[in-house]
């Protein structure tokens, strides 16, 4: 047994090396000067999605019979990291890892059959719309209504915080029915909306993040659905979330693990190379022991997600506390990396030039979203401590 488990492991490293090495020599190719480009001119990075889509990097968790990979979390992570690692941090990859699990774990075969084909070559793509403005943290408190209409459904409510509305074909929105229970709480239930659907409002949130994914505000104003909108099962949508939420945990993870690798390499290479008084800064402990302290929190992160991505790819109930627990030390860990080498680079390092100033607030998102660190914070003091419940 301890021979063949030893085997797989070195099989598995093998092959997340040939990946991540096939990944970055495409991304590569494009680079952070092109990633920041695109974002200038308020374009989209569609060479570069196309390109993930066809070397069939955006659906390696997709099962083999519709068109992916047939892997699973722990091959994503490591090409959303290693992307975000060439200065390329997509922000639409993570809704790519909650969007297709649900609906590969959940949906009809014709809606399987309709979208995860397109999903894992890229050529579809779908949004995910779950917060409110006044439900925050608390998904049980969503406003948005899905009420039976005929055959169908007809929806209202509104969204914020959707990324990306305008490059997708639909938006899978979360909703619940109108019965409420005694604590004024609606079963959850997932739709898959067309984007152009009549009756759908959106505006743009203008916001500090230099990514080409735009944010939006969503009104669903009488919008109508066919029977066959509906994701899994009417009412069980909150089960069938967490096919999804653990990955997105997972993948905003990986997307800092990678800018704290980009932030490093650059910081590195110009601490070995700027000299004053003769010597490379690098010489100095002052300049060189911070970064090797970010490095080390750093390795630990990206330890974390492969961790909390292989448990996943297990099914295993630790797969939660993984993931909010890589997901917590990966923004920590980032940040800290990203400073440090701004830090470095002295004026420099607030020159958008050097890429590095310009990926504060990417890495500054995920210790909010997609769950803010004080929620992290209370699940393990409640599950993994077994301290009582403070919210």
């Amino acid at each position: 047994m301890g021979t063949i488990f030893s085997t797989t492991l070195v099989d598995t490293a093998d092959h997340h090396a040939m990946l991540r090495d096939s990944v970055g020599k495409l991304v590569g190719g494009f680079g952070r000067k092109y990633f920041q480009d695109v974002t200038k001119r308020n374009g989209k990075p569609e060479e570069l999605w196309n390109a993930l889509g066809e070397a069939g990097f955006l659906g390696v968790h997709v099962d083999e019979k519709y068109g992916g990979g047939g892997g699973g979390m722990a091959d994503y992570n490591v090409i959303v990291e290693e992307t975000a690692a060439q200065g390329c941090p997509i922000l639409s990859l993570v809704i790519g890892s909650i969007c297709a699990p649900i609906i590969q774990g959940h949906a009809s075969d014709a809606m399987k059959d309709e979208w995860l084909p397109g999903l894992a070559s890229g050529k579809k793509r779908l949004a995910f719309a779950i917060t409110e403005p006044n439900a925050g943290s608390n998904t049980h408190k969503v406003s948005t209504i899905a009420r039976r209409d005929g055959d169908g459904w007809t929806l209202n409510g509104q969204k914020y915080w959707t990324s990306a509305v305008d490059e997708v074909d639909a938006i899978m929105v979360v909703a619940r029915g109108e019965k409420l229970d005694e604590k004024g709480r609606g079963k959850l239930s997932l739709f898959l909306v067309p984007v152009d659907a009549e009756g759908i409002r959106k505006t743009p949130i203008e916001t500090a993040l230099q990514v080409p994914e735009t944010q939006f505000m969503l009104w669903f104003d009488d919008v109508k659905l066919p029977a066959d909108a509906l994701v899994g099962e009417e009412g069980k949508g909150l089960k069938h979330l967490f096919a999804g939420l653990n990955p997105e945990r997972i993948c905003a993870s990986a997307i800092n693990n990678g800018i704290a690798r980009y932030a490093i390499e650059k910081g590195a290479a110009y601490a070995g190379d700027r000299s004053v008084w003769d010597v490379p800064i690098g010489a100095h402990q002052g300049v060189a022991h911070p970064l090797a302290e970010a490095y080390v929190g750093v390795q630990q992160a990206r330890l974390m997600t492969a961790r909390a991505a292989v448990l996943y790819d297990e099914g295993s109930p630790e797969a939660g506390e993984a993931s909010n627990m890589a997901k917590f030390a990966a923004a920590d860990s980032s940040l800290k990396a990203l400073d440090q080498a701004i830090q470095v680079h002295g004026g420099n390092g607030l020159a958008l030039e050097y890429g590095l100033a310009d990926l504060w607030f990417i890495a500054r998102l995920h210790k909010t979203a997609p769950v803010s660190r004080e929620m992290v914070l209370n699940f393990f003091a409640q599950h993994s401590l077994g301290l009582p419940k403070s919210y």
